[in-house]
């Protein structure tokens, strides 16, 4: 009980110096040991670093879910252990409701068969989105918030003892210069000695554990080449989902924005920009397009006529245009100065100009 009532005692009195320490020096009343600068150097980059840290990660985790409900939900379960419900994401969503409108519009017209594709390609673009926020949490966002929540914790935890060792040995020098007996000052001295070297000692453990901070530098560089490299795949993949779409709807743009051009009567005109399509791309019905293409010049090139079945349904944008129906035989023929997606067709007594991309030539 009395080594209890001691110690407690030592506590008290060793708290209230370093206190009468702290405020004397805020008073400018008493010396502080400046830590060298080397060491001022390393703390400030640690500072900088998990600031930095903090500011990146909060970033990278908007621009992986810009919803911060979702943020929020997702914060709760991860401090509860548990898994997230998995829920579709933008790009699954619209996919989901482009094939579900296709299949209403059917998938048997070329309207309802674009929107069912590109509803298919939405989602391939939705999953590789889930793959990539996959990786980036894991390769990128993990070791920062490893520093902030292990490494940095271990250095302001070290930091604040090289304080009190500080705040220790300013004392000691301080009652060492008011001592006036010589057992005192023989005492104040041992004391001295002894806070001296427990502040070196911190010292030197703190140091070592702020120069860490370089190879803690290294490990995020590497981090970061993990995050691009996971970027260029998602951005890679998306490119190449959208161009074998491109492949799959090259029926479509052409006639499509033809259509918007044509309907505009008066007014300023309305540039609507496509995707241009190589002629060697597949066609939609499957066949050769070198074939066809070749078909279709030898028409424009004569100044004869030819059948044409029709591949799917088309609706007239203008009174110059001709309906299809699908699989329809019309016959077609080249007219001078027209469009080369174009050609006229004839339908009995009906008459207009019909996209070639809907058409397949027959022998």
């Amino acid at each position: 009980m009395d080594f209890n009532v001691k110690r407690l005692a030592a506590d008290a009195g060793t708290f209230l110096s370093r206190a009468v320490q702290f405020t004397e020096e805020k008073l400018g009343q008493a010396e502080k040991t400046e830590l060298d600068a080397h060491l001022e150097n390393l703390l400030v980059r640690a500072e900088n670093t998990k600031q930095w840290t903090e500011r990146i990660m909060k970033q990278t985790e908007v621009l992986l879910q810009p919803n911060p409900n979702v943020r929020l939900e997702e914060f709760v379960y991860e401090k509860l252990e548990k898994k997230a419900p998995t829920r579709m994401n933008n790009h699954e969503l619209l996919g989901q409701s482009m094939i579900e409108s296709g299949n209403e519009f059917g998938p048997g017209t070329a309207y309802g068969n674009a929107l069912i594709k590109c509803g298919e390609t939405e989602k391939q673009i939705g999953g590789a989105e889930r793959e990539f926020i996959h990786s980036s949490a894991i390769n990128f966002l993990t070791p920062f918030r490893n520093f902030l929540e292990g490494d940095f914790k271990t250095i302001l935890k070290e930091r604040k003892l090289l304080q009190v060792k500080r705040l220790d040995l300013d004392a000691a020098k301080t009652r060492l210069k008011k001592a006036r007996m010589a057992d005192a000052r023989a005492a104040a001295e041992q004391e001295l000695r002894m806070t001296q070297s427990e502040f070196d000692r911190q010292a030197e453990i703190t140091r070592l554990l702020l120069e860490g901070v370089s190879s803690t530098h290294a490990h995020h560089l590497r981090c970061l080449n993990d995050f691009v490299e996971a970027q260029t795949t998602y951005y890679a993949q998306c490119y190449q989902y959208m161009v074998d779409l491109q492949k799959q709807l090259g029926s479509f743009p052409s006639s499509f924005s033809n259509n918007n051009q044509s309907s505009v009567s008066g007014g300023a005109s309305i540039s609507v920009p496509t995707i241009p399509v190589s002629a060697s791309l597949p066609n939609p019905s499957g066949r050769g397009s070198s074939a066809a293409s070749g078909g279709f010049n030898e028409l424009r090139s004569s100044s004869g006529s030819r059948k044409a079945r029709v591949l799917y349904d088309y609706d007239a944008a203008s009174s110059s245009e001709l309906s299809l129906l699908a699989d329809e035989v019309i016959t077609v023929s080249s007219v001078p100065g027209m469009d080369s997606d174009w050609l006229m067709g004839e339908r009995g007594n009906q008459k207009g100009r019909v996209p070639i991309t809907y058409l397949e030539l027959l022998n």
